[in-house]
């Protein structure tokens, strides 16, 4: 019974450890980004010694899946699927940017410095890729339905939208735009595409 505890009671601190090596990771990834953050700063934040983050993470790309997983997990874009039930579409577009814009203006900060390092690290790009893309594409293609563009403009109309719903767009937009002609400015845009 005692060495079962025992057992049991390891895997608990591990878990916890791993946990606060993820957190820390975040924290630095999304202040100084993830390329210049080290090992070492990771374990100094997380309270435990490197080979202690490397019997973890073993490599970057552990780490980068971890990380990124607890990101989306703790700043979620908006759902799109409520949108569903808004049948026009400048509606739609308006209550779908007014959410993604709302969720920008929160953590546009936090994005800031990941953007900038997937610029120019490959792994960094494949987390984006892979964490974040999938749900911006479901953002775009619910926003895209409720317009019914022909089958030449669909391109276009999703090319639209991908630059408006993406946080380079949304900076670019708000930098001189409030956020209500910004998202005026999207709904006449994607109104040209039709």
């Amino acid at each position: 019974m005692g060495r079962r505890y025992e057992l049991k009671r390891r895997a608990t601190t591990q878990a916890r450890t791993r946990q606060n090596i993820i957190e820390a990771a975040v924290a630095l990834h999304t202040t100084i980004g993830p390329v210049r953050t080290t090992v070492s700063a990771i374990a100094e934040r997380a309270g435990v010694q490197r080979h202690t983050v490397y019997n973890h993470f073993p490599d970057e790309q552990s780490l980068f899946l971890a990380c990124s997983g607890l990101f989306v997990e703790q700043y979620p874009l908006p759902d799109p699927a409520p949108w569903l039930r808004i049948a026009d579409g400048e509606q739609r577009l308006r209550r779908g940017l007014g959410e993604l814009y709302t969720f920008f203006e929160a953590n546009a900060e936090r994005f800031a410095p990941i953007l900038r390092d997937s610029e120019g690290d490959a792994l960094v790009r494949q987390m984006l890729n892979l964490r974040v893309a999938p749900q911006l594409t479901k953002i775009r293609d619910v926003l895209a339905d409720a317009f019914h563009a022909r089958r030449t403009a669909k391109e276009r109309l999703l090319s639209v939208l991908d630059l408006f719903i993406s946080l380079q767009g949304w900076r670019v937009l708000t930098s001189s735009l409030s956020r209500e002609d910004a998202i005026e400015a999207a709904v006449r845009a994607v109104r040209c595409q039709q």
